[in-house]
């Protein structure tokens, strides 16, 4: 069996009509590309890549900073409006809002609270909602109003902690429209999909738009089309395992903004297991524990709640993307990965 076979079964092994209903890879090894799909996923069917989304705003920021518009050391407040900055931080009677930098929004080191992900006075996460059936819209006012409801982890740029946050996303995609004057979608549009030409990718912002599969939360479709065009910057891409492959390779070969970046990017902190973050980017490295022979190579890229995700080894000019369009379950789309990856290396070890 070649090797493009073998990787369809996987992918086909994957889909087991309980958990996952569909799924969609891509991947790129050397001079062998192969994409497929299985289950409800038909071929190139554009899909949520959630927080996936992140890797395309971390483009965007390295990007003005490659042409000086802005420093990853600069406090946000040099571009935020002060009603914005103004006690977003406050903890334990200190309010250091004023200290928080880009680089620690990037690294989820602001000490934030996540306005999606961590709970209310209610005890209720804005997910918790989404996922009991309660579609809703939110603008960026209210995302930040909800963040200042709760209460900040730690000092910004505490040694050793990251918290992973939405909010930090959110942010920067404010820096994003403020710098430039233009919306966040124009100016992915023109530094990102325009030059790849990633014909089937775009920021989801119309509620009506059914262009993009609706993901699963465990056995049912999960139809939540005013949140996934409230998130933006943080989580609001629709794309193809294809252009998302395109683009993580531009991502780590110096397309988008200079290369020599790549370095300062890989400072990590734990965030959830195995993954930890870095600036702007995660690591996937399995502990020896689930990888004693060390066959599969640490993966740098970022995921999504949907089950999305993209990941690369540029020295082993290895990239993949993909979905199991899942949001129950995500960890089926690592292992699914880690399947693909762990067959796509040993097939070009046999080729040596």
């Amino acid at each position: 069996m070649n090797t493009a076979k073998q990787l369809q079964s996987i992918l086909e092994r994957s889909v087991d009509g309980r958990n996952i209903f569909g799924a969609a890879f891509a991947l790129k090894k050397e001079d062998f590309s192969w994409a497929a799909s299985a289950g409800d996923i038909a071929g190139e069917q554009p899909f949520f890549i959630a927080s996936t989304t992140k890797l395309f705003t971390t483009a965007v920021i390295l990007k003005l900073r490659s042409t000086g518009r802005l420093s990853l050391d600069d406090t946000i407040g040099k571009y935020l409006e002060q009603a914005i900055v103004n006690k977003l931080h406050c903890h334990k009677g200190k309010d250091y809002s004023a200290q928080i930098t880009i680089r620690h929004l990037l690294s989820h080191t602001s000490g934030l609270p996540d306005y999606f992900l961590n709970k209310g006075a209610d005890g209720r996460s804005l997910k918790d909602e989404l996922l009991a059936g309660k579609d809703q819209y939110w603008t960026f006012e209210q995302a930040i109003a909800k963040s200042k409801a709760m209460k900040p982890l730690f000092v910004p740029g505490s040694k050793g902690k990251a918290h992973y946050c939405d909010t930090n996303f959110q942010l920067l995609g404010k820096i994003v429209e403020n710098l430039s004057q233009k919306s966040f979608t124009e100016v992915c549009r023109e530094y990102i999909f325009t030059p790849l030409q990633l014909e089937n990718t775009y920021m989801y912002r119309d509620p009506a738009d059914n262009t993009p599969i609706p993901f699963y939360y465990k056995n049912s479709p999960l139809n939540i089309p005013q949140a996934m065009a409230s998130f933006g910057p943080d989580g609001g891409i629709v794309s193809t395992t294809s252009d998302m492959l395109i683009f993580i390779e531009a991502f780590f070969s110096g397309q988008l903004f200079p290369a020599v970046y790549q370095e300062e990017l890989t400072q990590w902190n734990n965030i959830f297991f195995p993954l930890q973050a870095g600036v702007g980017i995660h690591r996937l490295k399995l502990p020896w524990f689930f990888n004693p022979t060390g066959a599969i190579p640490e993966l740098l890229g970022h995921s999504g709640l949907s089950g999305a995700l993209a990941f690369g080894h540029p020295g082993k000019k290895l990239y993949i993307t993909g979905t199991v369009n899942q949001v129950a379950y995500p960890d089926k789309s690592f292992k699914t990965m880690i399947k693909l990856v762990q067959r796509a290396l040993k097939a070009g070890e046999g080729h040596r």
